[in-house]
């Protein structure tokens, strides 16, 4: 008995399953795609082919191999291979299984591998009763996940296991697989006498957007429905092919890491001055259903953080569009996004405002608070001027060119620096001019009324 012979713990998979079942890979050399993790000498090979397991947590899209690789793992190890599935578990039964692997462990001396699909169905109390045994080494756990494990697991668990993200397979690498289910006589489709066209094959790999269940169904559909020809023979080209899969469905949870994920790329491509980015996660946010006032207020903020005084007015124009929106509700309100990312894109970038507020209040924190200075203090009271508030203040329209020479804080640190792009440029100047005037010395005196 070699090291990947079938064990009993794994299922045997029956003829009638799905394709995409019946060509789950059965050995390490049969699994396509994260080769980051699971390629010759990566890390989870090396434990694996050294039986040398321990908890790990697999999460990434569908189709993307966790169960199978999960099912790898069940016919490699020497240790005893038990499966749970979060969504039709309860408490009872996870700890039915602790308790099975404690008691094969005190006989037998042989450890458990535990098997959790979908791990983020079990509540944050479910996943509790795993992590004494967990912790103690009477089941090494393996689970699997869609769901960003730091939003969906405990901390505990997620300390004391290995966790490796999967990456949707490339149209590559699921046309390979489509090429195998299409050969394996044994498992696949290779008994049928099949001809399939490259483009049929191209087209099923990329719409179905790096999952390759969805392929293998797709597949699978199209060569049982096409008639066969006179010789009996099937074709699958790029019109069957078309016709066996549907629209892709876009991976797009508004309460999962890919909301947060897609946001930060359209944030980070507007600040980067890349509109057509920009326009790409604008329409996959609005196709996944996001709501567009989130999206509105998002190019608000950045309006103001990241172009700022380098070009004024587009804080104007992106309030204007989240008004907009508001006025006039979707699907309309697309359009009018569309045109404020197109512009708030182009802009001229600075976040030099920003910046000068982060360095003030730095030192509001961390400083000693600076009186606010005599003259400047409100002076609209009975008894403010027994007090000396507001005496000596120099009203800046009295002089020439509306700019006087005085303390307006007890401090000579500089906050805004101003860019040498768009209209800062000109601020830019104008403070500069002022500032010198400053340090020389160099006020007016009261222009003529």
């Amino acid at each position: 008995m070699t090291l990947f012979d079938s064990d009993p713990a794994v299922p045997e998979v029956p003829p009638t399953a799905p394709l995409a079942m019946r060509m789950r890979p059965r050995t390490p050399e049969e699994f396509v795609g994260q080769e980051h993790f699971f390629g010759p000498g990566k890390l989870l090979r090396r434990m694996l082919e050294a039986d040398r397991l321990m908890s790990v947590i697999f999460f990434g899209p569908p189709g993307t191999g966790k169960s199978a690789l999960a099912h790898i793992i069940a016919r490699a190890t020497r240790a005893h291979w038990q499966m749970l599935n979060a969504a039709a578990s309860n408490v009872a039964e996870v700890r039915e299984a602790i308790a099975s692997a404690q008691r094969r462990l005190a006989a037998r001396g042989m450890r458990t591998v535990l098997f959790v699909d979908e791990l983020h169905r079990f509540n944050r109390a479910q996943q509790d009763v795993l992590l004494p045994d967990v912790e103690n080494g009477t089941v090494l756990l393996v689970a699997a996940t869609t769901m960003n494990p730091f939003f969906a697991i405990n901390s505990p668990l997620l300390s004391r296991s290995q966790i490796f993200e999967f990456k949707p397979l490339t149209v590559e690498q699921i046309v390979l697989i489509l090429k195998r289910a299409a050969a394996d006589a044994e498992r696949g489709l290779g008994r049928l006498r099949l001809t399939l066209d490259d483009e049929a094959l191209l087209h099923l790999a990329t719409v179905s957007d790096g999952d390759a269940r969805r392929a293998l169904n797709a597949l699978e559909v199209g060569v049982l429905s096409a008639p066969p020809g006179p010789d009996g023979s099937i074709h699958l080209d790029l019109a069957l092919a078309a016709e066996s899969i549907q629209k892709k469905a876009l991976v797009y949870d508004r309460n999962d890491d890919e909301h947060y994920d897609t946001a930060s790329a359209f944030i980070k491509s507007l600040r980067g001055s890349d509109p057509d980015a920009a326009l790409y996660w604008l329409a996959k946010m609005l196709e996944g259903g996001e709501d567009p006032r989130f999206i509105a207020r998002r190019m608000v903020i950045l309006a103001s953080e990241d172009i700022g005084n380098a070009q004024p007015l587009a804080l104007v124009l992106a309030v204007s569009a989240m008004q907009a929106c508001e006025f006039t509700g979707m699907p309309e309100a697309q359009i009018i996004l569309g045109h404020a990312v197109a512009y708030l894109a182009t802009c001229p970038k600075s976040n030099a405002a920003y910046m000068g507020l982060m360095k003030a209040k730095e030192d509001v924190q961390q400083g000693r608070t600076l009186p606010v200075p005599q003259h400047l203090r409100d002076s609209h009271y009975k008894g403010a001027e027994r007090l000396g508030r507001g005496g000596g203040y120099k009203y800046a329209h009295d002089f020439a060119g509306h700019w006087v020479d005085q303390e307006y804080a007890p401090t000579t640190r500089i906050y805004y620096e101003p860019t040498d792009l768009g209209a800062e440029k000109a601020i830019k100047e104008r403070l500069e001019q002022w500032r010198k005037r400053k340090r020389e010395g160099t006020s007016q005196p009261p222009s003529e009324k």
